[in-house]
C-alpha cells in the first residue's frame, strides 16, 4: 500500500558547479538535497547554498565518505543517492521512490540507458559488466547495472552498517541489502554525458582503481566477515 513519505537527496559533490544549478533544479518539490561536499575548489558548496540547498562537509576524501556523510545528515523516511554531475535527471527518483513507498522493493536501482555519444565510455561499460557478473555470483541478483542512482528507507540502509568509503560503496549497500534478504529492483534510467570529468571513471586506470575496491567488497563478503551477515539491517515493514 502506498504512503506519503518524505524525502532527502544525498548528492556526493567535488567541484561540480557547473552542474549544481541544472541538478538542483530538478530535485523534486517537496525534497530536501543534501550536497555533500568532499573537498570542492570551485565554489560548489557556496552556489549549492545560494540555491536552497543543505550543504554536509565531508573532509575526507572518497565518493562513500560522501555519500555515508549523507546518509547520516539525512532525517526524512527514504533517502535517495545521485550523482551530481548532470549525467542522471533527480526527477526520475520520483519512480524509485514510488516503488519504495507502496513496499514494492526496498532498495531501488535506476539501470543507466546511454543517450548520446561520451554519455557512458568503454572501459566504464566494461568495467561495470565485470562487477554485475560477479554480484550475481555472489548474491544471486540478476542486476545489469551498479548505478549511483537509488532509493532506499533511512532505517534499513544505517541498519545495514555500511563501511566502505571509496568506490566500493555503491556495490556493498547491494551485497548487504541481498544478504539481509532485501527485494533489490532495478528500472531503466538515462544517462546523459557528465559535465566535466568523472574523477572515478574518466580513465581505465580510475576505472579499474574502483573495479578493485569493489571486488574487495565482494571477497570480504564472501569470506564471513562481517558483509556475509544474514538477516541484518532489514528495513522496518519491508524485506524478507
Amino acid at each position: 500500500m502506498s504512503e506519503t513519505v518524505t524525502v532527502d537527496v544525498v548528492l556526493p559533490c567535488l567541484n561540480e558547479a557547473e552542474a549544481l544549478p541544472w541538478v538542483l533544479a530538478r530535485i523534486p518539490a517537496g525534497w530536501r538535497a543534501l550536497v555533500v561536499d568532499n573537498g570542492s575548489t570551485d565554489g560548489s558548496a557556496e552556489l549549492a547554498r545560494a540555491l536552497g540547498a543543505t550543504v554536509v562537509t565531508e573532509s575526507r576524501r572518497g565518493f562513500g565518505a560522501a555519500c555515508h556523510a549523507g546518509l547520516l545528515a539525512a532525517e526524512a523516511d527514504v533517502v535517495c543517492f545521485c550523482d551530481c554531475d548532470a549525467s542522471l535527471d533527480p526527477g526520475l527518483l520520483t519512480g524509485l521512490v514510488a516503488a519504495v513507498a507502496a513496499d514494492e522493493a526496498d532498495l531501488m536501482l535506476g539501470r543507466r540507458r546511454p543517450q548520446g555519444r561520451g554519455a557512458w565510455p568503454v572501459h566504464a561499460r566494461a568495467g561495470n559488466l565485470a562487477l554485475a557478473r560477479l554480484l550475481r555470483r555472489r548474491t544471486g541478483l540478476r542486476l545489469r547495472d551498479l548505478g549511483p542512482m537509488r532509493a532506499a528507507r533511512r532505517e534499513g540502509l544505517l541498519g545495514l552498517d555500511l563501511s566502505d568509503r571509496r568506490s566500493g560503496y555503491p556495490l556493498q549497500m547491494v551485497v548487504r541489502a541481498a544478504d539481509a534478504g532485501w527485494r533489490v529492483r532495478e528500472v531503466d534510467v538515462p544517462y546523459l554525458p557528465r559535465s566535466g570529468k568523472s574523477k572515478v571513471t574518466g580513465t581505465w586506470r580510475g576505472t579499474w582503481q574502483a573495479v578493485r575496491d569493489m571486488s574487495r567488497v565482494l571477497a570480504q563478503s564472501a569470506d564471513g566477515r562481517p558483509d556475509g551477515r544474514t538477516g541484518a539491517g532489514a528495513p522496518s515493514g519491508g524485506a524478507r
